[in-house]
C-alpha cells in the first residue's frame, strides 16, 4: 500500500492531483455549513431580496416602466429582479470559495491535513467549488421563487435561469477560490470586496450600461457579473439572441481558468 501512495504522489502524475474523492470534501463542508454557517447564509440570501423590495417596488413607483434594447418595456422590478439574482448566486459562491477557503487554508490549516491523504489539489479544488456552487445554487432556487411569487418571471424561458446561474455560480467560485490561494492576510483579502462593490452597483444591476461613456461600457462588459445579468435577465424576460452563447462561453472559460490555477496553485502551495 506504501508504495501505491508514493506512486500517487509522483510529480506529474495523475493520481497526484485528482484521487476522485471531492465528495469527502463536500460532505464535511456540508457539515460545518448545518452546524456553524447557517445563520450566514440566510443573511446571504435575503440581502438581494431587500434590494428587491426596497428598489424594485419603493423606487419603481417613480421610476415606471424600463425599455428593452428589443423594444418591450417592462416594470422596473421585472428588471432588477434578474440581475439581483445573479448578484445573490455571486454572494453566496464567492463568500464560500474566499473567505471560508482562506480561513481553512491558513488558519485551520485544513488542507495541510486534507492533503496528506490520497486527496489531491484537484480533489480539494472541486470539493470547495461545489460547495460554494450548492451554496449559490440554493440562493437562485430562492430568488427565482420570490420573483415567481411576485409576477416577475415575464417568460417560459425563466426556469432555464436555474441553470444558468448554477454556471454563474460555478464560475466565480473558481476564480474566487483561485484569487484566494494567493491571498496570505486578511487585509488582502478586502480587495475581494473592493472589487465585487463596484460590479455590483455598475454592471447594469440597477439600469442599463448605455447610460455611460462607450469607453467605460466596455470596461463593464468585460465584467463576469455584467456577463450573468445579461443572461439571466435575458432568459428571464424572454430576450433570448445570440449573444447568450457568449455569455455562457464566458463563464465556461473562467471555469477552466479558475480551475486551472487553483489546482496548480495548491499543488505548489502544499504538494511542493
Amino acid at each position: 500500500m506504501a508504495v501505491d501512495v508514493e506512486v500517487r504522489r509522483r510529480p506529474g502524475s495523475v493520481g497526484a492531483l485528482y484521487a476522485r474523492n471531492a465528495r469527502s470534501v463536500v460532505a464535511r463542508g456540508m457539515q460545518a455549513t448545518r452546524s456553524t454557517n447557517w445563520p450566514v447564509m440566510l443573511s446571504g440570501f435575503f440581502e438581494p431580496v431587500f434590494y428587491l423590495f426596497a428598489m424594485g417596488i419603493g423606487l419603481g413607483t417613480y421610476i415606471g416602466d424600463v425599455e428593452l434594447p428589443s423594444g418591450a418595456s417592462v416594470p422596473y422590478a421585472a428588471y432588477i429582479a434578474p440581475a439581483l439574482m445573479a448578484v445573490s448566486a455571486m454572494n453566496g459562491a464567492v463568500y464560500d470559495s474566499t473567505w471560508n477557503v482562506f480561513f481553512k487554508m491558513h488558519y485551520g490549516k485544513l488542507y495541510d491535513a486534507m492533503l496528506t491523504t490520497s486527496l489531491g489539489p484537484l480533489d480539494v479544488a472541486f470539493g470547495e467549488i461545489t460547495i460554494a456552487l450548492i451554496r449559490g445554487g440554493a440562493y437562485a432556487v430562492g430568488f427565482l421563487t420570490v420573483m415567481q411569487v411576485m409576477g416577475l418571471n415575464l417568460a417560459w424561458s425563466a426556469v432555464l435561469a436555474v441553470p444558468a446561474v448554477l454556471l454563474v455560480a460555478f464560475g466565480f467560485a473558481s476564480l474566487g477560490m483561485a484569487v484566494t490561494s494567493y491571498l496570505k492576510t486578511f487585509q488582502q483579502m478586502d480587495w475581494i470586496n473592493f472589487v465585487m462593490l463596484p460590479m455590483f452597483l455598475f454592471s447594469a444591476t440597477f439600469y442599463p450600461v448605455t447610460v455611460y461613456p462607450g469607453w467605460l461600457q466596455g470596461i463593464i462588459k468585460a465584467l463576469p457579473l455584467y456577463q450573468a445579468v445579461e443572461l439571466v435577465r435575458g432568459l428571464t424576460l424572454g430576450v433570448l439572441d445570440q449573444a447568450m452563447l457568449v455569455h455562457v462561453a464566458y463563464f465556461a472559460v473562467l471555469v477552466a481558468l479558475g480551475l486551472t490555477f487553483t489546482t496548480r496553485r495548491l499543488r505548489a502551495l502544499f504538494l511542493g
